[in-house]
């Protein structure tokens, strides 16, 4: 069911009255949503910033004003997601309002916590001079820790200390126990949940004994303080007497609580965001914050800044339709003055292929047109959907920079299982030798490099795999086994022979990789790829072009080699905006993801990943589906849009269907 977030009996937004004493013109500067922001008074207020619609330029005038009305700079707290934006913000106020601005307490939640727990930390036993650890030093801590528990000792693989350090922080930042975090995320380790308990234990003594703070320590121990001593919360909270909080639709249960603490003798807090633009629920970011923030400060006065300086209005139209079907939200109208614009195009291709070669040719349209490269940006759900488009755009030399994740190719399970095939395929392949051996338990470096030496010598390698004894034997006898049945490929297509070399090394990637199910679905990818080709050789050849970052650059004269279309998961794109935006793989299942179907909350996160995607279009925009793509993680045939556009007025789209595809073998 529907429904709109009303929050409780909020007075309307007042008409502003400026005082005659300030200096500068606010009225001429912002329009009348943005201005109701910026000359609020005292008591809580939540600004809802839509998409594009000056959301900055309102916290930096918010903090000019404030300064401007008589507050004092150093009593106002600014806190942001990253140093740089905080800086940016002081040094715009101080454009407009002089020196006074750099007296503005601004930084990021972890820097601020540092200064506090550094003045007032002695409370809870922490030292002046206590020291941060980064993320590589509390890894290794943790990794020392376990050794002294005999925890690496155990018949069962422990989970390595990069998973552990992760588990670990999640329980930190959404104030949730150990157990939830195991069970509900990481639930193939739940046979390790009580030493993981243990551990976290002596960890915690570890740190306390050596004056040693992890990077999430500084949010809870600053919540400690908070909570356990009056005399510092009452001291602290009055030292800011105006707190501004950018970005709150990304915070999580540990800062939206601290926030709560830092007002403790006063409500006169603004946070700034997007509920529409809540996405980061995997780095334990909650979109129930910027829900809850009227409950958490009784009186909350809601500004709402609407208008859009970035998009064109048919694009918005289509942004408003697909934010209106959430569940849950602040309901809120996008419009903009740049009245004039194509249609956003839904775009029909018979296959992933097809949908590559659309986007790839587009793109040369587009730019003939004069678009330049990068004013283009293609948007995806997850890294591994541009793999199909990273050749096609190789094969037509369009220089490209990839944003979020890994390249496909690089991934080290990937590599893995490739290697695999290149050694069937080309036993002479010494590189892709060394990765398979050090794969098989009981092959080291050395005896690697020894096997090698004497297969390729030999004129049937496999065979000879087969005769070597000793620890590692039955792992080599395994793997010849499998080398030879790749090789032999009779009756066998590339699909089939990915998902042979899959199943061989689906025990390896369990052992390899705690996060081995996220990996999984990259392999499947794999297989659906090969599925295209009717050769092995062909299917490898093309996944060995030379990396994008590398040299395709330099495939470009010389006057246009700064010119790099974009690719970008969706989460990297955030903020930004282009021309004109592609969002590939729109098909249901895929966007949202089958993944997402099992609660209400990871299916509204897509959602809203979704709208963020179709505002970073500034003029054009094209969301693309493949048709008939059989999805092996879910068993199901693939052919339909996107869900999020099932009620979308057919006025608001130019639906495409592409003609005339050829299937392409390389």
């Amino acid at each position: 069911m529907h429904r709109d977030v009303k929050p409780y009996v909020l007075k309307r937004s007042p008409d502003p009255v400026l005082p005659r004493r300030l200096s500068l013109d606010y009225e001429r500067a912002l329009n009348r949503q943005q201005l109701a922001a910026v000359t609020a008074g005292d008591g809580p207020a939540l600004v809802i910033a839509g998409a594009g619609s000056g959301k900055t330029r309102t916290l930096v005038y918010r903090v000019a004003y404030l300064i401007d009305s008589g507050v004092d700079p150093s009593g106002i707290l600014l806190l942001t997601f990253t140093r740089k934006a905080a800086q940016e913000m002081i040094d715009r106020a101080g454009a407009l309002i002089g020196a006074r601005s750099e007296r503005v307490c601004g930084g990021t939640f972890h820097s601020v916590a540092n200064l506090l727990l550094r003045r007032y930390g002695r409370p809870i036993g922490l030292d002046p001079g206590f020291t941060i650890l980064d993320r590589g030093d509390a890894e290794d801590l943790i990794a020392l820790v376990r050794t002294q528990l005999g925890l690496n000792e155990k018949d069962k693989r422990f989970p390595r200390k990069g998973t552990i350090a992760d588990i670990y922080s999640k329980c930190a930042n959404t104030l949730r126990s150990l157990e939830d975090i195991v069970l509900e995320e990481f639930p193939h380790l739940a046979d390790h949940l009580d030493d993981l308990g243990k551990l976290l234990r002596t960890y915690e003594s570890a740190k306390r004994q050596r004056q040693l703070l992890d990077y999430d320590d500084l949010l809870v121990k600053l919540r400690e303080l908070l909570n356990e001593h009056e005399s510092a919360r009452t001291a602290i909270s009055q030292s800011y007497c105006h707190i501004l909080v950018d970005e709150y639709q990304d915070t999580n249960r540990l800062q939206a609580d601290l926030i709560r603490k830092l007002a403790a003798t006063h409500d006169n807090v603004m946070v700034v965001g997007d509920d529409s633009q809540s996405i980061y629920a995997f780095r334990g970011a909650t979109f129930r914050n910027i829900m809850e923030f009227p409950a958490l400060f009784p009186g909350t006065i809601i500004y709402k800044l609407e208008e859009n300086y970035r998009s064109t209005q048919p694009i918005l139209n289509l942004a408003n339709e697909i934010i209106r079907g959430a569940a849950e939200k602040y309901p809120k109208h996008l419009f903009t003055r740049k009245l004039d614009g194509p249609l956003p195009a839904l775009v029909e291709a018979a296959g992933e292929n097809a949908q590559s070669r659309f986007v790839a040719q587009k793109i040369l349209e587009l730019r003939e047109e004069g678009v330049p490269l990068h004013e283009m940006a293609v948007l995806f759900r997850s890294s591994f959907h541009s793999f199909d488009l990273e050749l096609e755009l190789s094969r037509r030399a369009v220089p490209f920079v990839k944003r979020g994740g890994v390249k496909f190719v690089e991934a080290a399970h990937v590599k893995d299982l490739l290697a695999h095939l290149r050694v069937a395929v080309n036993p002479l392949d010494a590189v892709s030798w060394h990765r398979v051996l050090l794969l098989v338990d009981g092959v080291g470096p050395k005896k690697a490099q020894d096997v090698i030496g004497a297969l390729l010598k030999g004129v049937q390698p496999f065979e000879l795999l087969r005769q070597i004894g000793g620890r590692s034997g039955k792992g080599l006898k395994d793997l010849a086994g499998l080398l030879e049945t790749l090789s032999q490929a009779d009756g066998l297509n590339p699909a089939d022979q990915v998902n042979l070399a899959y199943e061989y090394y689906l025990p390896i990637l369990k052992e390899q990789y705690d996060d081995y199910p996220k990996r999984m679905r990259d392999i499947e990818h794999l297989s659906t790829m090969a599925e295209r080709y009717r050769q092995l050789g062909e299917f490898l050849s093309d996944l060995a072009l030379e990396p994008p970052d590398g040299s395709v650059v330099n495939i470009e004269p010389a006057d246009r080699d700064e010119e790099r279309l974009v690719l970008s998961t969706i989460h990297s794109a955030k903020g930004l905006e282009w021309q004109c935006v592609f969002i590939i793989w729109v098909v249901d299942g895929k966007f949202p993801s089958a993944y997402s179907f099992v609660t209400e909350d990871g299916l509204e996160e897509e959602r809203r990943l979704f709208y963020v995607a179709v505002t970073r279009a500034k003029r054009f925009l094209y969301l693309i589906y493949p048709v008939n793509v059989y999805d092996k993680a879910s068993g199901m045939l693939l052919s339909k849009p996107t869900r999020f556009l099932d009620h979308i007025p057919s006025s608001h789209l130019e639906t495409l269907a592409l003609v005339e595809e050829r299937e392409s073998f390389g």
